[in-house]
């Protein structure tokens, strides 16, 4: 899986953590982070935690806040209606009404030992100071929070230099496997890797419908199941001949060179149908099957190579860089290349084998059905 198309506007490295506690997430998100950041290829790593801002984390002292008569619902409320206000009531004036709000006065709240020194009122008609009945603690919050299906969600991001994005995302995953993951969190890979993995998902169903419909549409015109599947063998060797081109060239199997892929399989077989058309031709002017492969292979070698050619000879600028933009594009011309090659040449060779072991295969059948078929009548004779 390559890099040489786009998939969208999200990074490169996009890791999900989710989870309820935003303590866990951070320890989870540190030691994934940590773990990027030391593969090969990646750059610009950042976590979404560690932009957050200082803030103040309130503790209530259940024991102490008790022993005053408070609840931590009576504590919460009147520090919100100290900082933020509460609205008491409503004024009426000339069919309006306006929000009456109380809060303590701004010289009261410019600093934390302003808000420890805030006043609560306990049901025993007395005053103590905030500070009495809660502990204060100085953290770095998040600046968003983030939920995904309702549930909290930090995330790593990062992009990538240098390597593919396949060969970056394997080495990720394989330092993950080492992290434990409590239960009731997860970590899951988005970005431009989950839409390449989708879209090669995509693809897949593509190019098996797409072997499914030519072999349909053969079958149709041969009025035969068996010449078809003969024919349908010119694809894997294909495949192994677009394997072989994007080695030799160095390029990486991308969204593009999968596409040509689905290309190839349309194309390639134009060779087997030839060669296997010619072969029932011969055969049905009364030749041998032995005599009439060696024909077929000598009358048909220079029509498939003359289609081979033509299409291999367009594919060449496109697969050496040539023009604007090329370098995207070259995959899918390194496959066409590649694959209709290596499959043209084999073709000659492979196909009358497998016609050759396929008829036997149909002869034994239909002489062990004669043979079942005429056990058959004498004993019902």
């Amino acid at each position: 899986m390559g890099d040489g198309m786009s998939m969208g506007s999200s990074s490169p490295v996009n890791i999900e953590i989710r989870g309820d506690d935003f303590s866990e997430l951070e320890k989870l998100g540190e030691k994934v982070t940590s773990i990027v950041k030391a593969v090969p290829g990646t750059r610009e790593v950042s976590f979404s935690m560690e932009e957050g801002r200082p803030e103040i984390r309130l503790q209530i002292k259940r024991d102490k806040a008790s022993s005053y008569g408070l609840t931590s619902t009576q504590i919460a409320s009147a520090v919100r209606t100290s900082l933020s206000g509460s609205v008491a009531t409503l004024y009426r004036t000339n069919g309006d009404e306006v929000n009456v709000r109380v809060e303590a006065m701004a010289k009261n709240k410019e600093s934390l030992e302003d808000i420890k020194a805030l006043q609560i009122s306990t049901p025993f008609g007395t005053k103590i100071p905030l500070s009495q009945v809660v502990n204060f603690e100085t953290v770095k919050g998040p600046t968003k929070i983030t939920r995904d299906n309702q549930v909290r969600s930090v995330s790593i991001r990062g992009d990538i230099a240098g390597r593919d994005l396949q060969s970056v995302s394997r080495d990720i995953a394989e330092g993950i496997k080492e992290v434990v993951v409590p239960s009731g969190y997860t970590i899951e890979f988005g970005g431009e890797q989950k839409e390449m993995t989708e879209a090669f998902m995509d693809l897949a169903l593509a190019l098996v419908l797409a072997i499914l419909l030519v072999y349909m549409i053969m079958a149709a015109q041969f009025e035969s199941l068996m010449h078809p599947f003969i024919i349908m063998f010119s694809i894997p060797l294909a495949l192994v001949g677009a394997v072989l081109g994007l080695v030799i060239t160095g390029r990486t199997f991308s969204v593009v060179a999968f596409i040509g892929l689905i290309m190839l399989a349309g194309i390639v077989v134009n060779n087997g149908i030839v060669m296997v058309d010619y072969i029932n031709r011969l055969r049905r002017q009364g030749k041998e099957r032995k005599e009439a492969i060696l024909e077929a292979g000598s009358v048909r070698l220079r029509p498939i190579l003359m289609t081979a050619s033509t299409t291999i000879l367009a594919m060449v600028p496109l697969a050496v860089n040539i023009g604007e933009g090329a370098e995207a594009r070259a995959p899918l011309a390194t496959v066409v290349v590649g694959g209709l090659a290596f499959g043209a040449i084999l073709t000659l060779v492979v196909i009358p084998v497998v016609y050759t072991f396929v008829d036997d295969l149909a002869g034994w059948l239909k002489r062990r059905l004669k043979r079942v078929t005429k056990t058959g009548d004498a004993v019902n004779s």
